[in-house]
């Protein structure tokens, strides 16, 4: 079940912490993401329920031409073959309840398993950028799909 994300289940993304090297991901090594997710997550963050636990979550920015994507799914599940169907999942929910069909995200040049993962969902690669994240700065490639 896709729903906006209650304080409760922000609070428990929180503390997720991935083994190395995707502990890049942990929300504790980003300030201002932290403070995004347990404070000013508005109606762009969702969780993902199942089984009465929260599984993963989503963020959907909706822009002039697109709607911009992050997902981290709970750490125990990475890894394991559920990536497909929680990426898939979220694309459904947007052809759903969004006008918009050009769906852009950002991942971290060194992610070659969530890289995979989105090229396999039909996702483009857009060009390669520099940001500053984390403490430091960090190649990251944008990617696209029309849906």
């Amino acid at each position: 079940m896709i729903q906006k994300m209650s304080q409760k289940s922000a609070e428990e993304i929180a503390k997720w912490h991935y083994e190395e090297p995707y502990d890049f991901y942990d929300m504790s090594n980003d300030e201002e993401d932290l403070h995004e997710l347990l404070y000013e997550r508005g109606d762009h963050y969702f969780e993902v329920i199942e089984n009465h636990i929260c599984i993963g979550f989503y963020s959907l920015m909706e822009e002039d031409d697109h709607i911009e994507i992050g997902l981290g799914l709970r750490p125990d599940f990475t890894g394991k073959g559920h990536g497909k169907k929680f990426l898939e999942d979220l694309l459904d929910y947007i052809s759903l309840n969004y006008e918009k069909k050009k769906i852009v995200l950002s991942v971290a040049s060194f992610n070659s398993r969530a890289i995979h993962l989105y090229e396999k969902c039909g996702f483009n690669r857009i060009r390669s950028f520099v940001q500053a994240t984390n403490g430091s700065f960090y190649e990251f490639i944008e990617m696209e799909l029309c849906i």
